[in-house]
């Protein structure tokens, strides 16, 4: 058994399928999915359509809630007469306003998760507000926060490491963090699958037991 995790998929549904291969993931392990599952790329749908196969099917997939999640959720509560959505996003659900989306997909967003507390690690999709007296209580930053990695609180932390995606980064600064993980515990894994530009254009599965980063250049 292994526990992975992987954020910013950003409708990269081929990439996301072909990462999985990759780390022959089976119903013996373990997965952790970081947010942001939607925009950018051109298949959000079935994005979320493989998590649900691949749950259907009993594979141990826990899902957290990205901002972009969170933007479409603001946007359907609240619909603005000149913006109906991102293209990509809409064309994926074949519809012309995001109000539109099949709300089984809304209602699965709205269950999402913030947060995992592990023994070990601590998952997020951007980080932690550590000028909060407990960090876990900023769900708002959880999905939004950048830049905040000399805050650490080392006390609270423990011995735990904090894994998070949200702010692409480059293949070599992710490998980067791996090694220093004992002096800095926290590693931003999010490799910008969507970006096409030297250094990113991949996504990332972290290893958790093994302290393992395996990428996959994008398909998409």
């Amino acid at each position: 058994m292994s526990r992975y995790a992987i954020s910013d998929i950003h409708g990269c549904a081929k990439t996301f399928k072909a990462l999985l291969d990759k780390i022959d993931f089976n119903q013996q392990d373990e997965l952790f999915l970081l947010g942001d599952y939607i925009d950018r790329g051109s298949d959000s749908r079935g994005v979320i359509d493989h998590i649900w196969k691949l749950q259907n099917e009993e594979f141990e997939v826990n899902c957290l809630r990205g901002n972009h999640e969170q933007m479409l959720l603001d946007e359907i509560e609240k619909p603005s007469d000149w913006y109906l959505g991102e293209p990509a996003l809409l064309a994926s659900f074949e519809v012309n306003k995001n109000i539109d989306i099949p709300k089984k997909y809304i209602d699965w967003m709205k269950r999402l998760e913030y947060y995992f507390e592990l023994d070990d690690y601590i998952l997020v999709h951007a980080g932690l507000n550590f000028l909060r007296k407990d960090p876990l209580a900023d769900l708002k930053e959880m999905m939004w926060v950048r830049r905040w990695y000399d805050q650490i609180d080392r006390q609270w932390l423990g011995k735990r490491i904090i894994v998070h995606g949200h702010t692409p980064t480059r293949k070599t600064a992710i490998s980067d963090s791996l090694k220093i993980l004992d002096h800095l515990p926290v590693i931003d894994i999010d490799a910008g699958c969507y970006y096409e530009t030297e250094g990113f254009g991949n996504l990332c599965a972290f290893n958790l037991d093994r302290r393992e980063l395996i990428f996959q250049v994008s398909l998409d």
